[in-house]
């Protein structure tokens, strides 16, 4: 079992900038992909960014050229930079990880909100 924890989120103005992070509970080197999903109220659950054990990643087209996806293996925590922050960025942000088992692990989330 893999415990993931989020922290980072919270209120911010539009044009601001946000670090989420997730530290994994056990060596991210057994996690073969790790990521953020986010939720709106009323929507479903959506793909953020990924990153592989590699480094690949992959964004969603609404954030590319604004969020960066990091990852740091010594202390097993995934990062989410998000600048120029949208109000339409408001959303619950959840850490997810693939485990080399192909079991899917997720965090309990962590509130944006993007508001003046």
């Amino acid at each position: 079992q893999v415990q993931l924890v989020e922290s980072g989120g919270g209120l911010v103005q539009p044009g601001g900038s946000l670090r989420l992070s997730c530290a994994a509970s056990r060596t991210m080197f057994s996690l073969v992909v790790m990521g953020w999903y986010r939720q709106a109220p009323g929507k479903q659950r959506d793909l953020v960014a990924t990153i592989t054990t590699s480094g690949k990643t992959n964004y969603a087209d609404s954030v590319k050229g604004r969020f960066t996806i990091s990852r740091d293996n010594a202390r097993s925590t995934v990062y989410l930079q998000m600048n120029v922050l949208k109000p339409e960025d408001t959303a619950v942000y959840y850490c997810y990880a693939l485990g080399s088992n192909q079991n899917d692990y997720w965090g309990r989330g962590t509130q944006v909100t993007v508001s003046s």
